[in-house]
């Protein structure tokens, strides 16, 4: 009986693996879709690409930063990872890696939110090892491997600080060195639309996006025995569901218009929202815990915009501001039973925990958010500056990367007949 379930623990977080890896081809749709038809190879190659990389550094060393022997600072063993023995017990090292990984990498996506239409290709390369190496590993090994926040009982059930907050803080930080978009922003101050070329494939991103959750979240239980993963999963599901509607009817009473792209990222914010107190939380908390997210998301995104900061992905909103809501949610919401029960920090402020599991986790917000705006920026601004630009001309750029980067567009047909267009106007121009 126990290798049964031995076996059913594997089987279950190698799908999950599986499930958040398949995240990566939502994140395509998801982003292609929110750009320019110009750019829209360039953005599914490169993240394809870069997952590669992502992946071989994380085996190289980033999964010994944050799970190997060392300090409460970053782990230092566990290098070049190939360990085969069998479980014992419980699981396998080579499915627990094949997990970890995954959520590395959908970091590192994430991250490149913020280069969004304007960087070169050799900026994501360069970025993907040193983020892959030394920036989500440290806030691993803090919170999950072991260190000083893990000490002090940091809840973060799936990663909403871990995976995204930190992919976020990279993203502001490229944000901020890029500048934005060539015609986003007027003199005067006002902004442009810059609109996604396809809001079919935003949509069926986030679907896939969703369903991936249920890995990310679902399998971050590491087993099946009690069936602890189909609770996590409903608070999921009514996390997402509860930010889709707060952020549509948001939008709605603000504009008056139930914005779809708006409507969508609400879903993804009560995603990212659960995804620390998935596991720590009653369903009702999870819906106001989704509901929050879904309203924050809207009022976010305009302030980015308010502030010229250029996020074609809501990046920053999604998974930056939502992710401290979803983390600092904990501190509020935790039942005992799940948190001091589970030896896993203190119960919530409304189950009489007080305010330290709260502080807790603003803690461990502030120093993970810190910690990785502040090596990204240094690490993009030093890169900037030995490149010679992260960004690419303003040539190139009106161009489209599709064709600039990589020599060939993701639409080369569609986009030979606009070029056509533009051919014959200007002919027409000339001799009118």
């Amino acid at each position: 009986m126990e290798a049964v379930q031995v076996l059913m623990d594997n089987l279950w977080v190698a799908i999950g693996a599986i499930l958040v890896f398949f995240m990566i081809g939502g994140f395509i749709l998801l982003e292609a879709g929110s750009t320019r038809m110009k750019n829209a190879g360039h953005i599914a190659g490169k993240t394809i690409f870069t997952a590669g990389i992502g992946t071989l550094v994380f085996w190289a060393v980033g999964y010994g930063f944050i799970y190997g022997e060392g300090n409460a600072f970053i782990g230092l063993s566990n290098f070049f990872y190939g360990d085969a023995s069998a479980a014992d017990g419980g699981l396998t090292p080579a499915v627990d890696f094949s997990f970890q990984v995954m959520f590395a990498i959908v970091s590192l996506t994430i991250a490149f939110g913020g280069f969004a239409e304007r960087a070169k290709l050799s900026s994501y390369v360069i970025f993907a090892v040193i983020f892959s190496a030394v920036i989500y590993p440290v806030v691993a090994h803090w919170i999950w491997g072991g260190g000083w926040l893990a000490e002090h009982g940091k809840q973060d059930f799936a990663g909403s600080t871990v995976v995204h907050l930190t992919g976020a803080m990279a993203a502001l930080a490229a944000t901020m060195i890029l500048k934005p978009r060539i015609g986003k922003y007027n003199r005067d101050g006002s902004s442009n639309v810059l609109a996604g070329h396809n809001q079919v494939y935003t949509t069926l991103g986030v679907l896939i996006l969703w369903v991936g959750w249920f890995g990310f979240n679902g399998a971050s239980t590491f087993g099946v025995a009690d069936g602890f993963l189909g609770y996590v999963i409903l608070n999921t599901q009514l996390a997402a569901a509860a930010g889709a509607v707060a952020a549509m009817f948001t939008a709605w009473a603000v504009t008056g218009k139930a914005d779809v792209p708006t409507t969508l990222n609400g879903a993804l914010a009560g995603l990212v929202a659960i995804t620390a107190s998935c596991g720590f939380v009653a369903p009702w908390a999870a819906v106001i815990i989704g509901l929050i997210g879904g309203i924050m998301v809207v009022f976010s995104m305009k302030l980015f915009d308010k502030m010229k900061i250029d996020d074609p992905i809501a990046a920053l909103s999604v998974h930056g501001t939502v992710g401290v809501w979803g983390t600092l949610s904990n501190g509020l919401f935790a039942l005992p039973e799940l948190s001091s029960g589970a030896d896993w920090g203190l119960p919530g402020l409304l189950y009489g925990g007080g305010l330290e599991q709260l502080g807790v986790q603003t803690l461990g917000v502030v120093a993970s958010g810190v910690y990785a705006f502040v090596v990204s920026f240094v690490v993009l601004k030093i890169m900037d500056k030995l490149m010679g630009g992260l960004r690419v001309t303003e040539e190139e750029e009106i161009m489209g990367l599709d064709i600039s980067e990589h020599g060939s567009y993701g639409y080369p047909e569609q986009m030979a007949l606009e070029e056509a267009k533009l051919s014959t106007a200007a002919t027409k121009e000339k001799f009118s």
